[in-house]
């Protein structure tokens, strides 16, 4: 009876924001033109070529079976950290380097391959959400701070704070029985790990041009309706501020930033952050009056918490499964409240040494931030496969070391 009341007033509410916004374009047609050419531009030009290229290569490994390969050789080191199966690797890797929703993607193909459990995927989901190392460098360092190197800050602090949730979730649900088994067998974990490669391929059945036509398929499909949501809340963001909502939450709130040590200047980009991350953290950065420690805390928050236009596509994403998206949201919570407070060390302790690279830069030629953006974007992505093929390392080192232990007792016996 209360859930459904309840059910009955998020459809009230609903029902109530459509109208408001549908009256809203018609008072403001030319707004509202301008913003959806605005999110548009941001979709065509930034979202779509950056993500393409993962969605297709996501699609045609799982469909090779390098995510079996990959979930049997990482589960010794994937259980007992994140609480997950070794897959969950794949998805945490590939999240890392291209950014969401990807992650919420590769979540739900697992679930629905029963490559997860239902509180796994839950689990997974809430760390592997992360911003792209090209974003936070390119687009936000270089193309709203104008320098490359604090895309290092932003860098640290989020992916700090998405570690620390990953390892504070693998207590949600910690005794449940709804896990992933792995089977008991005295194989060594390479000539299991390519087995599993060999049964995932045979299990999907699918010639490689077929693979590869769905892939293209399906990733131009989800990216479709990802642009859909950024031009959606981006019209949204932009009736808000006509409107003068922004202005009011302004005012009510500048009285608790003042008490916190904060400037109240950073009020209206959280409200934009809060709707999407991009037009949240443009504002933050063009703010003057607002001291650099403060900015880069507000657009941390923004990032880890992603937006409501992320969470709007990762609900519709995982809507044809069965994992529930408030625990998400919850860690999109968390996680801005970390990455703000680990931006405060971060910048005390590394602020002072790339100050005078970025001088020397800025003196010899400005074009040299977007190389270096670059650079560091793609050390950072090398960063990540290198930490991947350790931590692969390290699960085939535990591997042995517990099949010699069993071998050990055998003897024993």
């Amino acid at each position: 009876m209360v859930s459904n009341k309840k059910e009955k007033i998020f459809h009230l509410l609903l029902a109530t924001g459509s109208v408001f916004l549908t009256i809203s374009l018609i008072g403001y047609p030319d707004e509202a033109f301008d913003a959806a050419v605005e999110g548009l531009t941001i979709w065509w030009d930034v979202v779509f070529p950056a993500l393409l290229p993962f969605f297709i290569g996501a699609e045609i490994l799982i469909g090779l079976g390098v995510v079996h390969f990959m979930g049997v050789m990482l589960e010794p080191f994937m259980r007992p950290v994140f609480n997950v199966p070794g897959a969950g690797s794949f998805v945490m890797a590939v999240g890392l380097a291209s950014g969401f929703p990807i992650g919420s993607i590769l979540t739900s193909k697992l679930r629905r391959n029963q490559m997860l459990s239902k509180t796994e995927a839950e689990r997974l989901l809430c760390f592997t959400n992360t911003a792209d190392p090209l974003y936070m460098f390119g687009a936000v360092a270089v193309g709203m701070f104008y320098n490359a190197q604090l895309g290092i800050l932003i860098a640290v602090a989020h992916y700090l704070s998405s570690l620390s949730v990953g390892l504070l979730m693998r207590f949600y649900k910690r005794n449940s029985s709804d896990i992933t088994t792995e089977t008991k067998t005295s194989e060594h974990i390479i000539i299991r790990a390519f087995k599993a490669m060999f049964k995932g391929k045979r299990d999907d059945q699918r010639p490689f041009g077929k693979l590869l036509g769905d892939a293209i398929r399906n990733s131009v499909n989800t990216l479709l309706l990802i642009g859909g949501f950024i031009i959606l809340f981006s019209v949204i963001i932009r009736i808000l501020t006509v409107i003068g909502f922004i202005e009011l939450v302004t005012t009510i709130l500048s009285p608790i930033f003042l008490t916190l040590g904060l400037r109240p200047e950073l009020i209206p980009t959280l409200i934009s952050g809060f709707f999407e991350i991009s037009l949240g953290s443009e504002l933050a950065a063009g703010l003057s009056n607002v001291p650099l420690t403060q900015k880069l805390m507000a657009v941390s928050a923004i990032i880890a918490w992603s937006g409501l236009s992320v969470h709007a596509q990762v609900a519709s994403i995982t809507s044809d499964t069965d994992i529930n998206v408030v625990p998400f949201i919850l860690a999109r919570i968390l996680h801005g409240i970390l990455a703000a407070i680990y931006t405060i060390p971060v910048v005390h302790h590394l602020y002072d040494y790339i100050q005078p690279v970025q001088k020397v830069i800025s003196d010899v030629d400005p074009n040299l931030n977007l190389l270096t953006s670059w650079h560091w974007g793609l050390a950072l992505f090398a960063s990540a496969l290198c930490i991947l093929i350790l931590v692969i390392l390290l699960s085939i080192i535990l591997s042995t070391i517990n099949s010699s232990k069993r071998v050990f007792f055998f003897i024993r016996k």
